[in-house]
């Protein structure tokens, strides 16, 4: 009895708060400094001239915040509240640790953006922008590792050999085994000295984007980060962080709204990969938790007139940013809420159709702004090319059904099923391997987490959630191949990870069933998402920190010349 005295006086969950704070510090303090050592040496950051006390200084003080949130986030014990504090949190370290226009269409999205913080509503394509504007578009040009890749034939400087190269898929390149390293820190060096040169970037203009409503909280972040004296490259940061908000409140309410498998929702919402878009100029930030949300109001298990309301909002929303797709989402409830569920005002059948005429009005609306309110943008392209034509591919599609069904699995395969690409960030030219294995790693924990027996949505949800799982992702492909595929290709052109996020958490919540039947697992739902939180928030963290290593620390691919 006396020995256990003793273990439980030098446990540090009994510490005085004081100890306890110096003990989780001191340990993060210790992280900071073994992680600034790992990149000192193997990345090589000494020979590159890279002072050590700044990259120490920036790992101490990012481990150590990072081990106070950590202690301050204990406190809380509602479990929506703490995930939408990890989320923020988290997400802000994406914001930073994402070079400026490294996410998909980021470059478009953010001069719509600017356009708008502008209070400019309508789209000329002959309108310019401030100077600051052009030198950041010229200083990070979209998909900055592919454009400052090449390949060639190099000379050994060990071997004198002849020897190929290829820079894909790293960040830094170092020309020659002793010379310089070209890296992202170069364009930051580019944009901040833009007016001691002489010469100046080329003009740009405004994009071929005609949407308003998804990217006015990124505007209001722009305006008031105008407002505050900053740039061109504050407005991109504050708009990335109005945007997180935005994403982080409507995780919030997702959260808060569902009422089974709460540990899948988060950890999805804690993907780096959603936490790379959420924190973006991107309207995928929305968009993806306005999917998490009406997942999240499909596990109640019954509807009154509000949730009805916000589902309904959330889907106008969805279907007026990327519409026809998202037409899909408006049948759920007539399929997933039973009868004897719906407690709404209106009958099902009437919601249904009313959310249905929300969506079609408001896609119309936002195509007639979009062509009533352009200027000077003449003929716009088709995209994808001239060879991409929507009519034909769908005759190519409908003649050739089973050609096509084999062009959707080989495309999956192509990809490793989009699953084991969830570390696969910028315009996909930056893989992060641990990422990309891990991410399927995580998401079977969350699956664990939700097996309790309480935690159970039922056959008929689970059932029907499925179906418009395998449907939504079948749909987004064709969607692409009809729409951006140039007729009768074996692979479809354009799909991304970010698209199958709602896929992969119904996939978890689905795993999570059968692991139900399988196991009879005795955890507790309460215990599970205490177990989520910690696993779900240190991944995120993790996975902004390799972010950060792989676009500014390394590794660097050495070009022999």
């Amino acid at each position: 009895m006396e020995n256990s005295s003793n273990k439980r006086k030098f446990s540090p969950t009994v510490w005085h708060p004081a100890a306890r704070w110096a003990f989780v510090l001191g340990l993060c303090a210790v992280a900071g400094v073994i992680v600034s050592y790992y990149w000192r040496v193997f990345y090589g950051l000494d020979a590159r001239g890279v002072p050590p006390l700044q990259i120490t200084g920036l790992c101490v003080v990012l481990a150590m915040a990072a081990g106070a949130a950590a202690l301050l986030l204990r406190h809380c014990k509602d479990f929506a509240k703490r995930g939408a504090c990890c989320i923020l949190l988290c997400g802000a370290l994406f914001a930073f640790a994402n070079p400026p226009l490294q996410t998909p269409d980021e470059t478009d999205h953010y001069l719509r953006t600017y356009a708008i913080s502008m209070g400019r509503f309508d789209f000329d394509a002959k309108r310019s922008y401030p100077e600051d504007v052009n030198e950041l578009m010229d200083a990070f040009p979209g998909a900055w590792v592919n454009a400052h890749t090449s390949a060639g034939l190099g000379t050994d400087p060990d071997t004198n050999a002849e020897q190929p190269y290829n820079t894909a898929g790293y960040a830094l390149k170092q020309y020659g085994k002793d010379g310089r390293v070209e890296s992202i820190w170069d364009s930051f060096t580019q944009y901040i000295n833009w007016e001691k040169r002489d010469s100046a970037a080329d003009s740009v203009t405004e994009p071929i984007s005609f949407l308003i409503l998804p990217f006015l909280p990124g505007a209001l972040g722009m305006a008031l980060a105008r407002l505050f004296g900053f740039g061109a490259l504050g407005c991109l940061y504050g708009g990335r962080l109005m945007n997180l908000l935005v994403y982080t409140l409507l995780c919030y309410a997702a959260l808060r709204s569902a009422k089974k498998c709460r540990p899948a929702f988060l950890a999805v919402m804690l993907l780096p990969m959603s936490l790379y878009m959420g924190a973006s100029l991107s309207y995928d930030a929305a968009l993806l938790a306005c999917y998490y949300l009406m997942l999240a109001l499909l596990t109640c298990p019954e509807w009154d007139s509000r949730t009805a309301a916000v589902y309904t909002a959330a889907c106008v929303f969805a279907n007026g940013t990327k519409p026809y797709i998202n037409l899909l989402w408006v049948v759920l409830p007539l399929v997933v809420v039973r009868k004897n569920e719906w407690k709404a005002r209106l009958n099902r059948a009437w919601y249904t159709v009313g959310t249905l005429a929300g969506a079609l009005l408001l896609t119309q609306i936002v195509e007639q702004y979009g062509t009533l309110l352009r200027h000077n943008y003449g003929t716009i392209a088709r995209q994808g090319g001239s060879t991409v034509n929507g009519g034909a591919q769908l005759l190519f599609v409908l003649k050739n059904l089973l050609r096509y069904i084999a062009v959707l699995l080989g495309t999956l395969y192509e990809n490793d099923g989009f699953l084991g690409q969830l570390g696969l960030f910028g315009w996909k030219d930056m893989p992060v391997a641990f990422l990309n294995l891990t991410g399927p790693m995580v998401l079977l924990a969350a699956a664990l987490l939700c097996a309790p027996k309480t935690n159970a949505l039922g056959r008929h949800r689970n059932g029907w959630l499925g179906v418009f799982a395998a449907v939504y992702a079948v749909g987004a492909m064709t969607a692409m191949y009809i729409t951006y595929t140039p007729v009768g290709m074996v692979r479809i052109v354009g799909l991304q990870t970010r698209y199958f996020l709602p896929v992969w958490l119904l996939l978890a919540v689905g795993v999570a069933a059968l692991i139900r039947r399988a196991l009879k697992p005795a955890l507790t739902a309460e215990r599970g998402e205490t177990l989520a939180l910690p696993l779900c928030g240190w991944y995120a963290f993790a996975g902004a920190v390799l972010l950060f290593q792989h676009y500014f620390i390394g590794p660097v691919y050495v070009i022999y010349q």
